[in-house]
């Protein structure tokens, strides 16, 4: 029988093909010991990176899937960062979920925690004894897991390197926090009649900047108290110390609209209207890559080591994505067979081709000496991540960080911004979502 792929791009596409069958599967999937002898359909929700970014991962996993399981059908849907929280919520309360769904890893825990997710084995997927810590711990509950790493994301520098050249008369990223601002001054001043260029590109809104400079200072989001309880700890004079110094970078260097998220940077970088920016590593292929970005900047865009304000490296935010499956599939047996193909070393194999961090360290490690790749995956030990708490979801989705910030350059003090913080953090934290 010929194998069925059918790839949804919006959400609305994919229900409609699943109106009427109960979870993704239908009552009728039939698994069996012998793949070649199961039937079903197994739906599948990624994010829209796989699809602009390694197509031809996603390609060769539904191949190899299809060749093994020739009777199954695959539905593979697409999602956006900006509302897949919000369609699996929809759909995970009407019974209709997808049976294999991407999270990022900062929102694992609130659907370990409300029960949408089914535990996995981990001795069932390669290199599982060497995944990068981090991640597994996004996945981990009451030591029991409940999603697979996928892959890893730090960010770095990421710099047009014709543009440091001929304003600055070197090519390298400087490796301190003082010679970075000698050398965005530098840029500023050899741009000074364009009002659409920012010699560093940094988002008012983005909060994953601002925590590395909280980071830095020794300051924290939240913490666990002896009570048994998170408590937002924005208004700590170490965090409030590293936000001011992420504001003060915004206001200087970024002369764009600063209300403005970063989900579209590389965009900024692929146009010329910046020199640099702080972001992950694959941005620099998007900024190069048409219709966004600009093939010509192939050779000139660059990664390193962004530096922080002790002299050190900027600390990374450990961020990435985990696949899970969920709870009420009736097709568990075909979710497990596609997550493992999905992670095999095969596939991360084929994301380390192209500089995405890979779910483990033996297959990270040789990215820790690649000139494209270095800065990130050295940065992977020392990352910090988001509180591992039961409300960090709701924290997000009500974008409490990115607001404050917001907030911060409408003209709000630093104080008033993260005291207010802090009081919606401790409403929404503890309470599973």
């Amino acid at each position: 029988m010929k194998r069925q792929f059918i790839t949804a791009s919006v959400v609305t596409v994919l229900l409609a093909s699943a109106a009427g069958c109960g979870t993704s599967g239908g009552p009728r999937a039939r698994q069996s010991a012998d793949p070649k002898a199961a039937t079903g359909t197994l739906t599948v929700w990624l994010m829209n990176d796989a699809q602009t970014s390694w197509p031809d991962l996603v390609q060769q996993v539904n191949d190899e899937f299809g060749a093994q399981y020739p009777n199954v059908t695959l539905k593979l849907s697409y999602q956006t960062w900006a509302d897949k929280v919000n369609n699996l919520d929809a759909v995970l309360g009407s019974g209709k979920a997808p049976d294999v769904v991407e999270l990022g890893n900062t929102e694992t825990m609130k659907y370990i925690l409300n029960g949408s997710l089914a535990q996995v084995n981990k001795g069932d997927f390669e290199n599982s004894d060497s995944w990068i810590r981090g991640l597994e711990n996004t996945c981990t509950y009451n030591d029991k897991l409940f999603c697979v790493p996928y892959y890893a994301g730090a960010r770095v520098g990421v710099y047009n390197s014709a543009m440091f050249q001929q304003a600055t008369g070197s090519a390298d990223f400087p490796k301190t926090e003082d010679d970075l601002t000698a050398a965005l001054d530098k840029l500023q001043a050899a741009h000074k009649g364009d009002r659409s260029f920012s010699p560093l590109y940094l988002p008012g809104p983005y909060w994953y900047a601002a925590m590395s400079y909280v980071a830095a200072y020794g300051g924290t989001i939240a913490r666990f108290d002896s009570t048994g309880t998170w408590h937002g700890t924005l208004e700590d004079p170490k965090s409030q110390q590293g936000i001011s110094h992420f504001i003060d970078l915004v206001k200087r260097y970024n002369h764009g609209d600063l209300t403005v998220n970063e989900l579209h940077q590389s965009d900024v970088l692929g146009k010329q209207q910046t020199a640099a920016i702080y972001g992950n590593s694959w941005e620099a292929a998007g900024a190069a890559t048409p219709p966004g970005g600009d093939p010509t900047l192939k050779d000139s865009l660059k990664v390193a080591a962004f530096p922080g304000p002790n002299g050190k490296p900027l600390p990374s935010f450990i961020g990435g994505s985990d696949l899970a499956i969920t709870a009420r599939t009736q097709v568990s047996g075909l979710a497990t067979a596609w997550v493992k193909l999905f992670t095999s070393a095969r596939s991360e194999a084929l994301l380390a081709s192209k500089n995405i961090l890979p779910n483990n360290l033996t297959q990270l490690d040789p990215l820790r000496y690649k000139p494209q790749t270095a800065a990130a995956a050295n940065s992977v030990p020392d990352a910090w991540f988001t509180p591992v708490a039961p409300g960090w979801g709701a924290v997000e989705k009500k974008n409490v960080l990115g607001d404050m910030l917001t907030a911060i350059l409408g003209g709000q003090s630093v104080d008033q911004a993260t005291k207010a913080a802090d009081a919606q953090i401790n409403q929404l934290i503890n309470n599973p979502s």
